[in-house]
C-alpha cells in the first residue's frame, strides 16, 4: 500500500489497530472517511476524544458510565437483591438487550487466568465481596463465560461465597434454541447434559 500517501497509511494503520479490523477494511473506512464531509470528520473525531475524556467506569458495578455511578446502579426499579457477575461491561450489555434480568450487576473486568499472571488480585473479586457485607444481596448469578478461564472464576467465586448467607447460581449454559444436534460440540452437549431439569 506504498502508493497512498504517508499521513493516509497513518490513519489506515491507525484503524488496522482496531480489534477485528482487517488491513482491507482499515483502508475502505479511511477512504470513508477521506471521502466524508468535513463537518462528519470532524464530529467523528470530537466523539472519540469525549469518549476518551468522559467515560469512567462506575464506581459500584465498573460498567461504563459518564457520571460516577452508571443508569443500572442509580435506577431504583432495579431488584436490588440480585447481583448478576459477568466478566466485561459488553456481556452485562448482552445480558441488558436480552430484556431477561432486572437486578443489578458487578464487572469483574476479567477472568482468571494463572497462565497469564490473573490472579483473584487483578480482577475486581474484592470489590464484589465487599458489596455482599451488607447482606442485602440475596442472589448472586455467576455469568462468566463458559470457557475454562469463565468456569475456573466462577468456581472460585462460588468458593469464596459459600460460607455467606448468599444464593450462588450460575447461569445455563447448553444447546442453543434452534441447534442441530449433530452440530453441537461436545463440550456445549456435555453441559446440556449436566444441567439438565425436569419439564
Amino acid at each position: 500500500m506504498g502508493y497512498y500517501p504517508s499521513l493516509l497509511m497513518d490513519l489506515i494503520r491507525n484503524i488496522c489497530r482496531l480489534p477485528g479490523i482487517g488491513e482491507k477494511t482499515a483502508e475502505r473506512l479511511a477512504m470513508h472517511i477521506l471521502n466524508a464531509p468535513r463537518g462528519e470528520a470532524e464530529q467523528l473525531s470530537r466523539n472519540i476524544l469525549k469518549v476518551k475524556d468522559r467515560i469512567k467506569l462506575c464506581s459500584i458495578c465498573s460498567a461504563f458510565s459518564d457520571g460516577e455511578i452508571c443508569d443500572i446502579c442509580r435506577d431504583r426499579t432495579r431488584v436490588s437483591t440480585l447481583l448478576c457477575v459477568v466478566e466485561q461491561p459488553a456481556d452485562m450489555v448482552a445480558i441488558e438487550k436480552s430484556g431477561s434480568y432486572k437486578g443489578l450487576y458487578h464487572i469483574l473486568q476479567g477472568v482468571l487466568s494463572p497462565m497469564n499472571g490473573i490472579g483473584p488480585d487483578k480482577i475486581r473479586i474484592r470489590e464484589l465481596i465487599s458489596r455482599l457485607k451488607d447482606n442485602k444481596v440475596k442472589e448472586v448469578v455467576l455469568a462468566t463465560g463458559t470457557n475454562v478461564e469463565g468456569e475456573a472464576t466462577a468456581s472460585y467465586i462460588a468458593q469464596r461465597l459459600k460460607d455467606r448467607p448468599v444464593k450462588v447460581t450460575r447461569i445455563a449454559s447448553g444447546v442453543p434454541v434452534g441447534g442441530d444436534l449433530k452440530y453441537v460440540d461436545q463440550v456445549t452437549l456435555r453441559k446440556a447434559m449436566e444441567t439438565r431439569h425436569d419439564v
